[in-house]
């Protein structure tokens, strides 16, 4: 059975580093026998559909080793498939449809993470921001942008996301990525 997955490329294309040029991405996920490849951005967003039978995790792991083995330097990669997507931006506790794109954000992570790991964030100290956990995600609300954000700063800490993989998306990326996993 076809199945349709994003990959989501970690710290890529940053500042002029960790260059993976989005033509090669492609070429690389085809090269793994992939079809239907489309990226978004510069910042490491690839669809494509495949009927390997393989799960998440075994695609990642190929994409990773695959990565490594092109341009010389490993990326933590995840692959989540476009219901999964879907379902995120559906079950967003934040009103979506009425904010900026730059004003949410979806931080998914490698696997659920535990609510403890946010216990020591005192949420009313950065009010108006706020967050609440997902399904293997983090919503983000950041009235006035990511780079002004010190919550995201606080969700972000070392000690926070110890041991897991977390990449973030805006929500306009998050939007376009459920569009390109659906068929839209």
């Amino acid at each position: 059975m076809t199945k349709t997955y994003a990959a989501l490329l970690r710290g890529i294309n940053v500042s002029g580093r960790r260059k993976v040029p989005m033509a090669e991405l492609r070429t690389l996920l085809e090269g793994l026998g992939h079809t239907d490849v489309r990226t978004y951005l510069q910042s490491g967003n690839a669809v494509f559909t495949t009927d390997s039978g393989a799960g998440e995790d075994e695609l990642r792991a190929a994409l990773e080793d695959a990565i490594e083995e092109r341009f010389g330097f490993r990326v933590d990669c995840l692959v989540r498939d476009g219901d999964y997507l879907a379902a995120v931006a559906d079950a967003c506790p934040f009103p979506a449809a009425e904010l900026e794109g730059k004003q949410l954000h979806a931080i998914y992570y490698s696997e659920a993470a535990d609510p403890e790991r946010f216990a020591s964030i005192d949420r009313e100290t950065f009010l108006p921001e706020d967050f609440a956990l997902g399904d293997r995600v983090l919503y983000l609300y950041t009235p006035e942008g990511l780079g002004n954000s010190k919550l995201g700063e606080a969700v972000s800490r070392p000690s926070v996301v110890k041991g897991l993989v977390a990449t973030g998306r805006n929500w306009n990326t998050v939007v376009k990525l459920v569009e390109m996993t659906q068929g839209n």
